[in-house]
């Protein structure tokens, strides 16, 4: 039988940060130990209403960065003063789960965060009552596969990371054994 194939993150939490947050908030059960469920990128184009050659070079910038092809977001209703009709397109995501949502967290803590121009750590203000991380990116070129020269333009996005912790403690202490950096105070 073929052995399935696991991420560097995948197996790091696996072997290593199962054991230590057990031991450290003292869980009971195995299946008490907070995990990662998906990643959700989300990139807002409002400008796509007005030129969708915009929304097709969003989505192959999307893609090559996830690996994953994105879904388009459509409004849900016209709103007149801001020019929106229902059914116009005005965003895109990608919601990674698995072995893609490992190797993208591998990337984007290994490479892409040490490019973000004066980095000084993700805010504790992120976090909602939940423990999910939400993270705003203002350009896409801290990523290796998008290229300057071939962007037309500068994209801010939206990285929300999905855990099953109800605590944010539990949360934060999951990301940081992952490798993502956090300011010190809240």
């Amino acid at each position: 039988m073929k052995k399935l194939l696991q991420a560097r993150m995948q197996d790091l939490y696996k072997n290593i940060i199962v054991n230590k947050l057990q031991s450290e908030f003292r869980f009971s059960n195995i299946h008490q130990v907070p995990k990662i469920i998906k990643i959700v990128i989300n990139i807002g184009i409002g400008e796509a209403k007005d030129d969708i050659k915009i929304l097709s070079k969003a989505m192959s910038e999307l893609s090559a960065i996830t690996g994953q092809r994105p879904l388009i977001c459509r409004a849900k209703k016209s709103i007149s003063s801001f020019k929106l009709r229902k059914n116009m397109p005005i965003g895109i995501k990608v919601t990674l789960r698995n072995i893609r949502m490992y190797e993208f967290l591998d990337k984007f803590i290994n490479i892409a965060i040490p490019r973000i121009r004066d980095f000084r750590g993700i805010s504790l203000n992120n976090f909602d009552k939940y423990g999910n991380l939400n993270i705003g990116i203002r350009e896409q070129y801290i990523f290796p596969e998008i290229n300057i020269e071939d962007s037309d333009k500068s994209r801010g996005m939206n990285i929300s990371i999905i855990t099953t912790s109800n605590h944010i403690n539990h949360s934060k202490r999951l990301l940081e054994l992952l490798g993502l950096p956090f300011k010190n105070k809240l």
